[in-house]
């Protein structure tokens, strides 16, 4: 089944033989992964983020907003023991401001600014775990949480979790009362394991999810085990990428590593990240299109580096760019 699964894409994109029928993401797809994989001639880096608060950044999905500045929201572990989802603001994608709490029991949080000025925020809440949406009208609004709306997703492909959520896309017809929010994350199938999951979240109202089996298959071709959880999307010269996170063996914090999904095909690629000091486990991939502090287009690739699979003083939260 997994070789069905792998081949299909490839057989419907022309009546030419195998061997010819080449997917035009191809190539785009191995440059984007030459520039996830070389952090170490990265035109800009930090390990071990924190905020100004002194917060670890894990989890770190970072946009450019509206202003020009840079919006971070990640999860820190706090003194009451339970994850706090929390944002910062930055003017260099490497240093950042610690602005608002999301409160307890929010971790492995996303954003997205809407076409109308507004933003959504995603996170995985506790207890119960489920996928929590909050929108905010605008940035002022986002930056004090004071959320307008919001809506806590039922459980209904897991009885103990889903969560790790990534927002592919806003719809708006015209407002967010009258909407429709495409939004990855994971299940924990069986209570075992972490697999994919995609849902539609319409008028802010109906929550609808189904399994992803192609996604799952494409990382368990690679054999992967464990869990395979939070990922992240973007286009890169005209085609769907994301990145998304695998362990090789369940329990085994030093197995994570991230790859390349190809939407089109349906097929991912192992990544052979370069970091200074040589780690080799990579989780809670993020990627983001944005303009440098000069200018230029980069990637923002955000990446936690579990001490398990770390090198000399790399353990934590890693951020980079880099020009294309």
């Amino acid at each position: 089944m997994k070789i069905v699964a792998l081949l299909t894409p490839f057989l419907t994109l022309a009546s030419t033989p195998l061997a010819q029928a080449t997917p035009p993401s191809d190539v785009p797809r191995a440059e984007l992964r030459a520039l996830v994989e070389n952090v170490v001639q990265a035109d800009g880096y930090r390990y071990q983020a924190t905020d100004s608060a002194g917060r670890s950044m894990d989890a770190a999905k970072i946009i450019q907003d509206g202003t020009g500045g840079y919006l971070a929201v990640y999860h820190t572990m706090r003194a009451d023991g339970r994850f706090h989802a929390a944002i910062a603001t930055s003017t260099d994608l490497l240093n950042w401001t610690f602005t608002q709490d999301f409160g307890a029991g929010s971790s492995q949080p996303t954003i997205s600014e809407v076409a109308n000025g507004g933003y959504l925020v995603a996170w995985e809440q506790d207890p119960s775990n489920h996928i929590a949406v909050h929108y905010y009208t605008d940035r002022t609004n986002l930056l004090t949480a004071s959320a307008s709306r919001q809506f806590d997703a039922p459980r209904s492909l897991s009885p103990c979790a889903e969560g790790t959520p990534n927002i592919y896309s806003v719809t708006l017809n015209p407002d967010i009362d009258h909407s429709v929010i495409d939004i990855g994350g994971h299940y924990y199938a069986n209570c075992k394991v972490d697999r994919q999951m995609r849902a539609k979240l319409t008028n802010f109202t109906s929550w609808s999810a189904s399994t992803q089996s192609t996604f799952d298959n494409s990382l368990l071709h690679w054999g992967v085990q464990g869990n395979i959880g939070d990922r992240d999307s973007t286009s890169f010269k005209g085609f769907p990428f994301g990145l998304i996170e695998g362990q090789y063996e369940n329990n085994r914090f030093e197995s994570w590593r991230t790859f390349v999904y190809d939407y089109t095909t349906g097929n991912a690629d192992r990544t052979d990240i370069h970091t200074h000091a040589g780690s080799v486990a990579f989780a809670n991939p993020s990627i983001t299109k944005v303009k440098t502090p000069a200018g230029a287009d980069a990637l923002l690739v955000s990446l936690f580096i579990p001490s398990e699979g770390a090198a000399g003083g790399e353990a934590g939260q890693l951020i980079y760019f880099r020009k294309y």
